[in-house]
């Protein structure tokens, strides 16, 4: 009796279930500031389908998607009904001002198609106050401004001007605000500088935060990173948001204890993002007439010059060592151009620096050492050299000149006296190299006929024939080996037995170690993974419908298929609502083991 009773009540739920009209809702604010941070979610009444997100044009998707189930069954005199929802959450940021229209989500089950409402949402002008901050230990310009609308964790990149002129260096810093406890950084994306020459500056590590008044409210900060801008065009440069991810501590829910308070309280670690505002540059060109010997430098510089040797001998070689030291973007510094004597042979300049970034730019030195090689004797001189830059402070071009230099090149005593060359070539006298070169040998020797020739015996032919059989049947095995294995869709089938048994291996490890959150992870690794190989399936275009309506393909039985849904229904509810047992637990191991060893009995 109590049997049957069960089963009508299936019979019921089944029917309700099946009954019902599937529906994709979108919940979303419709309004929101610009930088703010806020969350998109749609929910379905139906599991088994594939769910596909629309792009998110004019926004930046920090997170996402973040899925939940929830199922609710009620009895109502004597109706019942069952309801079940899946969501999937998407973390956003709102960057610009405007009104945004994000395109519809689209649910498919058992070859039907449906899809959500579009979302509508308007970006308007961000109401965050703006305060000035000056750190102590790391001092930035007056503009550089913090942006808080009440959030408990936020970044900031912030800059120290924003109208700088080309090559003009710019600080860049990450600083991070939170009220919340942060027990570590989980990711950082930092933007890529487009148009941006960047460096970056020694900033030690974030071990703990200090306290910090924003707008009254008392944040922890930290810096992350401080980066050296140079930009490289003019106009208006757009610096993209900086984008993180960390793991916060959270309390897990329960009844506070009435003695002991928060004592015996458990925590959480959860993963929360946020992202800054961009930011936006505006960079000018260099005024004047750029000097033919403009070096490329922007800052404040000064040249040195020396010469290693008065007096050489010819064709010995001489040093002559420029240094550009000061503040600015000395690694773009170009070499200063030499205009020397035809007669002296000069060689690329060994280029050695000693810079250091800092909140001040790049300071130190940059060496241009050159060799030079005088091809006959006489004096010689170095012109001076002129080299430009622009200076901030004036807001000109100035032009460095160094003193001129002059050395003398002396014949060696001996030294065999030829006309002198010019262009970088000498003569030299053509000298009799005496017994260098003996005569060839007339006298025959004794000549003797050799009567054992290895080409005579049938052993050398029979171990030709043999090495050329072996070398066709090589040269056969490998090509067909290269032909295998040229394909990867079906290296990938072939391999993909042993693959599953790995990934298995790492289930049963984890089984042993009762880790069971983790256990069910590895095991829908490795039933994906397996069903990506063996039936040439990306996991990204990979779905429960099409893995199983691929499997009928392959011929596989009811009873397998069966057996997979019900695998898959297990993991995917232990996830989201974890309750079972490790007798389950291992279950649904030797179940899943059993599903490939099917298959691969049945398709090979």
């Amino acid at each position: 009796m109590k049997k049957t009773i069960l089963y009508q009540l299936i019979f019921l739920i089944s029917y309700t279930v099946s009954g019902q009209d599937v529906y994709v809702k979108a919940e979303y604010p419709a309004v929101v500031n610009a930088g703010d941070q806020f969350t998109v979610m749609w929910t379905v009444n139906a599991g088994g389908g594939e769910f596909s997100a629309p792009s998110f044009n004019g926004f930046y998707k920090l997170m996402g998607p973040q899925t939940s189930y929830s199922s609710n069954t009620q009895i109502i005199n004597g109706k019942m009904s069952n309801q079940t929802s899946y969501s999937y959450v998407y973390y956003l940021q709102a960057v610009k001002e405007g009104k945004f229209v994000i395109s519809p989500a689209v649910f498919t089950l058992k070859n039907k198609t449906y899809s959500s409402d579009s979302i509508h949402i308007e970006v308007v002008g961000g109401t965050s106050q703006k305060q000035n901050v000056t750190n102590g230990s790391n001092s930035l310009a007056n503009d550089t401004q913090v942006e808080s609308s009440g959030k408990d964790l936020f970044i900031n990149l912030a800059v120290n001007r924003r109208d700088v002129f080309l090559g003009e260096p710019i600080v860049a810093t990450v600083k991070i605000y939170s009220r919340v406890n942060i027990a570590g950084i989980n990711e950082i994306k930092y933007p890529s500088f487009n148009s941006f020459l960047r460096s970056d500056i020694d900033t030690p590590p974030l071990t703990s935060l200090r306290q910090e008044n924003v707008n009254g409210t008392i944040y922890g900060t930290g810096v992350i990173q401080q980066f050296l801008l140079y930009p490289q065009v003019t106009g208006e440069i757009n610096i993209d948001p900086v984008q993180i991810s960390v793991l916060v501590q959270q309390k897990t829910r329960g009844a506070a204890d009435p003695f002991f308070g928060d004592f015996f309280s458990s925590y959480q670690t959860v993963p929360k993002a946020a992202a800054s505002q961009s930011v936006k540059i505006k960079v000018k060109a260099l005024p004047g007439i750029q000097p033919e010997n403009y070096s490329g430098v922007v800052g404040k510089l000064d040249i040195k010059a020396s010469l290693n040797k008065q007096s050489v001998n010819v064709n010995d070689a001489v040093n002559f060592k420029i240094t550009i030291s000061g503040n600015g973007n000395l690694k773009i510094a170009s070499a200063p151009v030499l205009k020397l004597s035809p007669d002296i042979e000069v060689y690329d300049p060994k280029i050695t620096d000693d810079l250091k970034n800092g909140l001040n730019g790049t300071t130190g030195q940059k060496s241009f050492e050159y060799l030079m090689i005088p091809r006959h004797n006489g004096d010689f001189t170095i012109p001076p050299i002129s080299y430009s830059y622009f200076n901030i402070a004036s807001g000109r071009y100035e032009k460095l000149t160094t003193e001129e230099f002059h050395f003398s090149a002396q014949k060696v005593t001996g030294q065999n006296s030829g006309a002198n060359v010019y262009g970088g070539i000498s003569k030299e006298d053509v000298k009799y190299l005496g017994k260098d070169i003996r005569f060839i040998k007339s006298d025959p020797g004794i000549l003797k006929k050799s009567g054992n020739i290895l080409l005579s015996k049938q052993s050398f032919y029979s171990a030709y024939a043999f090495s050329f059989l072996a070398f066709i049947l090589i040269l056969f095995l490998r090509r067909e080996h290269i032909r295998r294995n040229s394909d990867q869709s079906l290296v990938k089938n072939r391999k993909a037995g042993k693959v599953a048994i790995k990934r298995l291996h790492g289930a049963s490890v984890c089984l042993k170690n009762e880790e069971i959150d983790q256990f069910y992870d590895e095991i829908l690794k490795a039933l994906w993974g397996y069903l990506s190989d063996k039936l040439n399936i990306p996991v990204s275009d990979l779905t429960r419908n099409n893995a199983i309506a691929a499997l009928q393909e392959q011929g596989i039985d009811e009873d397998n298929i069966q057996s997979l849904s019900k695998i898959l229904d297990a993991c995917e509810f232990e996830r989201f609502a974890p309750s079972s047992s490790d007798t389950e637990a291992t279950a649904i191991y030797e179940g899943t083991s059993q599903f490939i060893k099917s298959v691969e009995n049945l398709i090979g």
